[in-house]
């Protein structure tokens, strides 16, 4: 870690940003436990912190842990990790979604092993697969001890109504950015740079939420501008959201006289990349009209409707026509680019949430 000498600009920052003890002594009582974090005294594992920051990116808390908990039953070393092959990461991420962090998750504990353990600070961390800015400083600051502000969504928001900076999302990052970076700049944050960026994302998880923040109890309330002004609630401003375009398909549930279903694996890139799949239809603005799903159809069989799913991307939503066939033996050309599986095996592949929808659906 660096020597804890505070930056030349603290002495002027410090006048303008809210103090450090405050926000550390609240955060002593009140942090939270979660299955990632060290313990009072503790020192975090770069494994850890690194896996965590990975799966929460888009992902709530709830959602993480389950999927953080069997990824280290199943990799507890990031050289673990490394050696595994693509199949079991992706099918252990199966349903967590953003499933290119699945394949950068894995890029980086192979460039990690091979450098024989992870970088400790931020330029290191920023040059491997899949850890962008945030992440490098977040990784940095609470696994190495750098005197590095990290800000997430909960930092974003805690920064923009401490200085009541309304300029709307997502213009004002920048200046948001900069602000953020002033707020370690006491002795107090630079002595606990891994406990303060904790703390930063405890008080917007738990005080300063997006909506009804807890202002009278909140640590920095004496300095908050936004607070002040009664404009607390209304911060950050988001710019409006546009409209989520709407997509259409079909999905094909074909089982032969074993039971088993036709899976095909989708390519290792693009949406979805490398997950496995029921064969389908390609996605389009305009809906199928029943004669042309049955002409998509893998093969001949008496298909029928069993209903449809619908799932929500990030920039477009989806609904997907569902049909099914039972068949005594499934064509043999169909098993050059795909491959069967028992029901009672499924849940060991990489099925992603829309796929699960639909196999879930009564046949």
């Amino acid at each position: 870690m660096d020597a804890l000498v505070p930056p030349a600009s603290a002495a002027l920052a410090v006048t303008s940003t809210p103090p450090a003890g405050a926000l550390l002594r609240w955060y002593d009582r009140h942090r939270r436990v979660l299955p990632w974090r060290a313990g009072p005294g503790q020192t975090a594992d770069p494994y850890h912190v690194w896996l965590s920051e990975i799966m929460l990116q888009q992902t709530t808390v709830a959602a993480v842990v389950p999927y953080y908990r069997r990824f280290l039953e199943l990799f507890p070393t990031v050289q673990a990790l490394a050696a595994a092959g693509d199949g079991a990461v992706m099918s252990a991420w199966a349903g967590l979604g953003y499933y290119a962090r699945a394949r950068n998750l894995h890029a980086c504990a192979r460039a990690v092993a091979a450098l024989g353990d992870f970088p400790d600070d931020v330029e290191g961390l920023r040059r491997l697969p899949g850890v962008g800015a945030y992440t490098s400083a977040a990784i940095a600051a609470i696994a190495f001890g750098r005197p590095v502000v990290p800000v997430d969504g909960n930092v974003e928001r805690v920064t923009a109504r401490l200085f009541a900076i309304d300029i709307p999302l997502p213009l004002a990052r920048r200046v948001i950015g900069a602000a953020a970076a002033t707020l370690n700049a006491d002795l107090e944050a630079y002595a606990r740079p891994s406990d303060f960026a904790q703390a930063l994302f405890d008080l917007g998880a738990t005080i300063c939420t997006p909506r009804n923040p807890a202002c009278a109890i909140c640590p920095w309330m004496r300095c908050c501008a936004a607070r002040a002004a009664g404009i607390a609630g209304d911060l950050p401003v988001k710019a409006a959201k546009a409209v989520r375009p709407q997509r259409h398909g079909a999905v094909f549930l074909l089982s032969d006289a074993e039971g088993r279903l036709l899976l095909r694996r989708r390519p290792p890139s693009g949406l979805l990349g490398g997950m496995t799949e029921f064969p389908g239809t390609a996605w389009r603005d305009a809906p199928f009209a029943l004669d042309e799903v049955r002409a998509s159809a893998p093969m001949a069989a008496d298909w029928r409707p069993v209903g449809t799913v619908t799932h929500v991307f990030t920039h477009f939503a989806l609904t997907l026509q569902v049909f099914a066939a039972s068949v005594v033996q499934v064509a043999e050309d169909l098993l050059q680019v795909g491959f069967l599986r028992a029901p009672d095996a499924m849940a060991t592949e990489a099925l992603p949430s829309l796929m699960r929808k639909c196999l879930e659906l009564p046949r």
